[in-house]
C-alpha cells in the first residue's frame, strides 16, 4: 500500500508538472522534426519482391510528386534485375512516360525474359517428370521447390504457393520441413494470406529439432505480422518483442530491424498496461537494441511512461506521415494512435479526484472542447469513471470510497464469522446432549 501511494504520488507530480511548467520542457530532448521519407535509404533496407512492392505502395500513397517519381524510378530499375514481366508492365503504366525515354516500355527485355522463362519451365517439367519416374523423394522435393522459385520470380504467387506446399510430402528431414514452411510463409505474406502464415509458423515450430536463432527470429516476425493484420495488437507486440537481434539483415525479403522496433513499440503502447510497458519494453535489453535504430519510437515510449504526453503525442504526429506509407502498418495507424491517445487520457486522469480541463488540454496540446468530447466518449464506454462539470470545465472522478468499502467488508466478514460460530455451537450442543437420539426414541 505504501509503495503504491509513493508511486502514485510520484506519477501525479510528473503529470502535474507536465500540465504547464516550462522546466520539464527544458529537461526533455528536442522533438525530432517530421522529415520527408528518404526513399532510397528506405528501399535499401529490403530485398526481393517486397522491395518493389513497398516502392510501388509509396508511389501510390505518398502524394508528393518527387517521392512518387523516385519510388517509380527505383521500382523500374529493381524489376529489370529480376524476371517479373507482368509487374514491369504495371510499373511502366504507372510511370506513363513521365520519367523520359529511359523508363519507357522495353519490349525487347520482356520478349527476352519470357523466352528464357519458357525454356526454363520446359526444362523444369522434364526434370520433375524424370524424378517422378525414378521415385526419388529428395529429387522430387527439389523439383517442386525449383518450380516454386521459378513461379515466385515471375510473380505467379498462387502457383509458387502450390509447388512449395507440395514439397511437404517429400520432406525427409526436419530442416526440409522448416525450409518448406519459410517458403510458403514468404509467398503467403506477399499474397496477403495471413491465415496461411499462422498455419505454417505453427508447423515450423512443431518440428522435433531445435530451431536456430535466425529461423526462430524469422518465425516470430511472421507471426507478429499475422497478428498485426488480424488487429491482435497485444499478441503482435509480444511476438515482435521476442525477436532476437540475430535476425540482422537475414529477413530483408520480408521485414527490416527498424520495422520490428516500430511495429513492436506501437503495438505495445496501444495494448500493454503500465507495468507491462516497463517490464517487457523499457527494461527489455534485447528489444532495446532494436529501439536504438529508431530513436523516435524509443523516445515516445519513454515519454509515454514518464507521463510526458504532449511530447509523446508530438513524436507520434511527426511519425504519422511516414507510417502511413508502410505496407503492413498503414491500415492500423489510426486505430493504434487512437488507442495510445485514449490510454494517455486515462492514465492522466487516474490519480486525481478532480482535473482542470484547461490544464489537461494544455498538457495534450488540444482545445478544451475537443478534449471534452474525447472524455465524454471514454466515460460513455466506461473507460473512465468520472463526470464532467461543463460549466466550470472540471472533471470529477467517481473514485470508490476505499475507507467505507473496507469497513463494509470488515462488517460483512464479522457477520459471517458470528453466523459460523453460532452454527458450530448449536451443532456441538446437539451432539453433547444427544438430542437426535432422544427424538428417535420418542418416535
Amino acid at each position: 500500500m505504501e509503495n503504491d501511494e509513493e508511486n502514485s504520488g510520484q506519477m501525479m507530480d510528473e503529470i502535474y508538472t507536465n500540465g504547464g511548467s516550462g522546466d520539464v520542457e527544458k529537461r526533455q530532448r528536442p522533438i525530432i522534426n517530421g522529415e520527408q521519407l528518404d526513399v532510397e535509404a528506405y528501399a535499401a533496407l529490403y530485398s526481393g519482391r517486397t522491395k518493389i512492392i513497398r516502392l510501388l505502395f509509396i508511389a501510390d500513397h505518398c502524394g508528393v510528386p518527387t517521392m512518387q517519381w523516385e519510388a517509380l524510378r527505383m521500382a523500374y530499375d529493381e524489376i529489370k534485375k529480376g524476371e517479373d514481366t507482368q509487374l514491369f508492365r504495371e510499373v511502366v503504366q504507372k510511370i506513363d512516360g513521365r520519367l523520359g525515354p529511359t523508363y519507357a516500355m522495353d519490349s525487347a527485355w520482356i520478349d527476352s525474359v519470357e523466352r528464357r522463362a519458357e525454356q526454363r519451365k520446359d526444362k523444369l517439367e522434364n526434370e520433375l517428370n524424370a524424378y517422378r519416374t525414378n521415385l526419388i523423394k529428395e529429387s522430387i522435393r527439389m523439383g517442386y521447390n525449383d518450380f516454386g522459385d521459378f513461379y515466385f520470380a515471375h510473380g505467379a504467387l498462387g502457383d509458387a504457393f502450390k509447388n512449395y506446399s507440395r514439397t511437404r510430402d517429400y520432406c525427409t528431414m526436419a530442416k526440409h520441413i522448416i525450409h518448406m514452411c519459410l517458403n510458403t510463409i514468404l509467398v503467403s505474406i506477399e499474397m496477403g494470406q495471413f491465415a496461411h502464415v499462422t498455419n505454417y509458423v505453427g508447423k515450423a515450430e512443431q518440428t522435433p529439432e531445435a530451431l536456430d536463432p535466425v529461423t526462430t527470429a524469422k518465425l516470430r516476425c511472421a507471426a507478429g505480422l499475422a497478428h498485426l493484420e488480424a488487429k491482435k495488437y497485444k499478441f503482435a507486440a509480444r511476438k515482435f518483442l521476442e525477436v532476437g537481434i540475430e535476425l540482422g539483415n537475414n529477413y530483408s525479403e520480408v521485414i527490416a530491424l527498424q520495422d520490428v522496433a516500430t511495429y513492436g513499440g506501437l503495438c505495445a503502447l496501444a495494448s500493454f498496461d503500465r507495468a507491462e510497458l516497463k517490464n517487457k519494453v523499457i527494461d527489455n535489453i534485447n528489444f532495446r537494441n532494436f529501439l536504438e535504430l529508431v530513436p523516435e519510437v524509443r523516445e515516445l515510449i519513454n515519454n509515454f511512461y514518464s507521463s510526458h504526453y504532449a511530447s509523446c503525442l508530438e513524436y507520434l504526429g511527426n511519425l504519422k506521415a511516414n507510417l502511413l506509407l508502410d505496407i503492413h502498418l498503414h491500415d492500423h495507424v489510426e486505430t493504434l494512435y487512437d488507442e495510445i491517445r485514449h490510454k494517455a487520457l486515462i492514465q492522466y486522469t487516474h490519480p486525481f479526484v478532480s482535473v482542470d480541463l484547461h490544464m489537461m488540454a494544455n498538457a495534450f496540446k488540444t482545445s478544451v472542447t475537443g478534449l471534452e468530447k474525447e472524455l465524454e466518449a471514454l466515460i460513455t464506454n466506461n473507460q473512465i469513471q468520472a463526470r464532467i462539470d461543463s460549466h466550470n470545465k472540471i472533471l470529477y472522478a467517481n473514485h470508490a470510497d476505499q475507507r467505507n468499502a473496507t469497513f463494509q467488508r470488515v462488517l460483512q466478514t464479522g457477520s459471517e464469522f458470528d453466523h459460523d460460530v453460532r452454527a458450530m455451537l448449536l451443532r456441538s450442543n446437539i451432539i453433547k446432549y444427544e438430542y437426535h437420539k432422544k427424538q428417535s426414541r420418542r418416535t
